[in-house]
């Protein structure tokens, strides 16, 4: 089943390579858990689902808990008279000041299926940002949230950092991380990866506590970029690396193949 978010850098694609990799276990652990790709497509029994989005986590909360009438409360926003410009930015202007889940959660899907390329992003301020998209007819994902629902059912949701999630795992858990992506060009530098929050250090970190849980008995699968930099710091798990076809900018017809890597620390 599809996510019913887009999501940049979705793991749609790979979900069969990456379930391949993965461990059996009672619980699956995502301190990354972004559009949900992964976990929707596994049959774990629990999952801890995670994410230092904290409009993300929330959409998800109010799904879970309030199911079809909240889905038919985010349909209304799905009609012809706001898929224009005008209509996006008010209710983009109305997202940054709401307070009320239902209305801040519904606002999240409905820009991130009108917004440009389902991009999520934010100003300095913490105000979303996203453009409008211009699509001819967004799609409301119903299917895929009565889906969702549903599977929610055996999960917790949280907001947190992956370190705070990664903590007081253990047996039975099985973790997968998705985290940013390191740079693959040598002239994309890390002080500007570094600005958007997961820089060298926090990729550092994280295949430090990925590599204790391993010897812990807690088996941590990682997503990345196969670059010389993420096989030093993977170095003693079991990496996969493959090509991928890729979107390397906002031009559609500019993708090319680059190099992904799982590594399994266990």
């Amino acid at each position: 089943m599809r996510p019913f978010l887009k999501w940049a850098g979705g793991k749609t694609r790979l979900v069969e390579r990456i379930r391949a990799r993965l461990p059996g276990g009672r619980r699956l652990v995502e301190p990354f858990v972004g559009s949900g790709a992964v976990w929707l497509n596994t049959d774990y029994p629990e999952a801890l689902l995670a994410d230092v989005n904290p409009d993300l986590i929330r959409l998800y909360a109010t799904l879970q808990r309030h199911g079809e009438d909240f889905i038919q409360y985010c349909a209304q926003f799905f009609v012809s008279p706001n898929n224009t410009a005008e209509r996006y930015y008010a209710l983009r202007e109305a997202f940054n000041h709401s307070t009320e889940d239902w209305e801040k959660s519904a606002l999240f899907l409905y820009l991130n299926r009108h917004g440009y390329n389902g991009l999520c992003r934010y100003n300095a301020k913490g105000r979303f940002n996203v453009p409008f998209g211009r699509y001819a007819h967004p799609y409301f994902p119903k299917a895929e949230m009565q889906h969702f629902y549903h599977k929610s059912q055996t999960a917790t949701f949280v907001c947190a950092d992956f370190r705070t999630v990664m903590e007081g795992l253990g047996p039975g858990d099985v973790v997968y991380c998705d985290p940013p992506y390191v740079p693959l060009s040598r002239t994309a530098n890390f002080t500007d990866y570094a600005a958007g929050g997961f820089g060298p250090r926090e990729q550092e970190a994280l295949a430090r506590l990925a590599a204790r849980l391993g010897r812990e008995g807690v088996p941590v699968l990682i997503s990345n970029h196969a670059t010389d930099f993420t096989r030093g710091v993977y170095a003693g798990a079991d990496l996969d690396v493959f090509d991928v076809q890729r979107l390397i900018s906002c031009d559609g017809a500019n993708r090319r193949q680059a190099r992904e890597i799982l590594a399994l620390f266990r």
